[in-house]
């Protein structure tokens, strides 16, 4: 049954374009950076000896804002057909539970972000190597940048999804989704137990690891709570 769901949800996506957006956030960011050592790449290698680590800084400055963006459009197209269209009912009036409905999107939307990440992984390293960076190429750090902010934002995700599948009213939705990327803006001043500050990987203990398990646990308990409400909930 699992199966049959993700392969619909899968087709849904083709025809919202959620693929093109999924590629478009990692690219857009490494694009940014080719402006940006286009324009003054003397003066970026004079800030640092290690050429490579201080590049990957300059990625992942921006890679909180393109997921947390990601994350609001992401979810918010994801339930608008049934939204739009009020066919939540029609679905599930399907021989399907509620929870694998839930579950289903939930999974795809992982599928997305963690597809984004592999791209920002790997465009990353292409651009450092079409940079001629010097020094060695730090992979662990490369995996760290491109993937922890992934498992740190899934509490974000496990929020937008549950308001998407909730309100019927898309305007909503799309608010709090600004909301939560103007807060990842300004991570810097917001307290480490905000789930918004998470994605940037900063925390007073000064250990990325712990804003990604952190992300990894409460994201579970995030999802599970908004499955229940979803499930108890009357469709309309």
């Amino acid at each position: 049954m699992i199966g049959r769901l993700l392969q619909v949800e899968l087709l849904k996506i083709r025809r919202k374009g959620l693929w093109f957006l999924t590629f478009l956030g990692p690219l857009g960011v490494a694009a940014l950076q080719i402006v940006n050592y286009g324009v003054r790449r003397d003066y970026l290698l004079q800030q640092s000896d290690d050429h490579w680590l201080y590049y990957l800084s300059n990625v992942s400055s921006f890679t909180p804002l393109a997921l947390v963006l990601g994350i609001a459009i992401l979810t918010s197209l994801m339930t608008s057909i049934e939204n739009e269209t009020k066919a939540w009912k029609q679905l599930l009036a399907l021989p399907v539970s509620k929870w694998s409905v839930y579950l289903s999107k939930f999974t795809v939307l992982i599928g997305l972000l963690l597809t984004a990440s592999i791209v920002l992984a790997i465009a990353s390293l292409a651009l450092g190597l079409a940079l001629d960076l010097d020094g060695k190429i730090p992979y662990g750090a490369l995996l760290e940048y491109s993937f922890y902010p992934f498992f740190a934002s899934l509490p974000l995700l496990a929020l937008h999804l549950w308001l998407a599948a909730v309100i019927e009213h898309q305007g909503v939705v799309m608010t709090s989704g600004i909301i939560s990327v103007i807060l990842t803006f300004m991570a810097y001043y917001l307290p480490d137990w905000m789930i918004w500050k998470w994605p940037t990987l900063q925390n007073d203990w000064q250990e990325p690891l712990f804003s990604a398990l952190l992300g990894l646990a409460v994201g579970i308990a995030v999802y599970v709570f908004g499955m229940i409400d979803f499930v108890r909930r009357d469709v309309k």
